[in-house]
């Protein structure tokens, strides 16, 4: 498993680019090109779905500007076979409606031949739904695909770990540390819905006592309410915002309070929100800042 402390954004990025690229260059056009078939005079076409709601727009923008400067670089070196790509970025608000007409809007350029580097979970698990119900017709570079319940078909090429073996690393290093007991704060309903049975199988199975949380309306008021019977480190799953905003409620608290996020969190956005500075944050991001 890759190791995130040891790749940056930019590199994660150039590494989904390159992937792209390397299964149009190695003989697997059968799958790329039922997307369209662009000619040798004009660029081919590579989109990217991007969720700018407020609950992921750090994480995409910062992974958009890496996605650009890994096509530039790409098309530096003379492109795909000598054809220039061009990158096609369709912003989304989020929601289903918005991400469905972003696929049917890739799907309708003839030059279009590839999704890659789509952000982030949601807009990957619906692109995943699409793809298995036979109404996909490109192929799917995916570093947020990282479920490990979902069946990935022959369009869809996930890039790293899924998120279950994810959080077991990290919690992994937790044991080593001599940890039994820890919190887990859910940064919304989504948030709970999308990991809390993941993370209760794998702390239960590395013998782990885990006290959850369930943020809402006011996070600041639930980092406020903690108690001294709270583990002093607590696993954080959602968003930036939340995480800020819940940091502000423990700096109200006497007792030093760690904090492990375990979803997509952007550290110098965190810092300009506010997050409380008194609390040391350690993230893990499922796709390497």
């Amino acid at each position: 498993m890759t190791d995130p402390v040891l790749l940056n954004r930019r590199s994660a990025v150039l590494m989904s680019s390159m992937l792209a690229a390397s299964a149009l260059s190695t003989g697997t056009a059968s799958v790329w090109a039922q997307g369209g078939k662009p000619s040798a005079s004009k660029p081919m076409v590579i989109a990217q779905i991007v969720d700018t709601s407020a609950a992921q727009q750090d994480v995409s923008k910062d992974f958009l500007i890496g996605s650009r400067a890994a096509w530039q670089a790409i098309n530096l070196k003379g492109g795909i076979r000598g054809v220039k790509v061009t990158h096609q970025t369709i912003e989304t608000d989020g929601t289903a409606v918005s991400i469905g007409q972003a696929l049917e809007g890739a799907q309708r350029n003839a030059d279009c031949i590839a999704l890659s580097g789509c952000v982030g979970n949601r807009v990957a698990a619906m692109l995943m739904d699409t793809s298995n119900g036979g109404s996909l017709s490109m192929a799917n570079t995916a570093p947020w695909l990282q479920s490990s319940d979902l069946i990935v078909d022959d369009k869809t090429f996930p890039i790293f770990a899924p998120r279950q073996a994810q959080i077991t690393y990290a919690l992994k290093t937790l044991a080593v540390m001599g940890l039994k007991e820890l919190g887990a704060v859910y940064g919304s309903a989504q948030d709970y819905a999308a990991y809390h049975q993941e993370l209760e199988k794998i702390a239960a199975r590395l013998q782990f006592k885990l006290q959850p949380f369930r943020g809402g309306a006011n996070l600041r008021q639930l980092g406020q309410k903690l108690t001294l019977n709270t583990p002093a480190v607590l696993l954080f799953l959602g968003g930036t915002p939340e995480l800020a905003e819940f940091t502000q409620g423990l700096d109200q608290q006497a007792r030093q309070r760690y904090i492990v996020a375990l979803a997509d969190v952007n550290l110098q956005v965190l810092k300009d929100m506010g997050a409380a500075r008194g609390t040391p944050i350690i993230a893990t991001q499922p796709v390497p800042l």
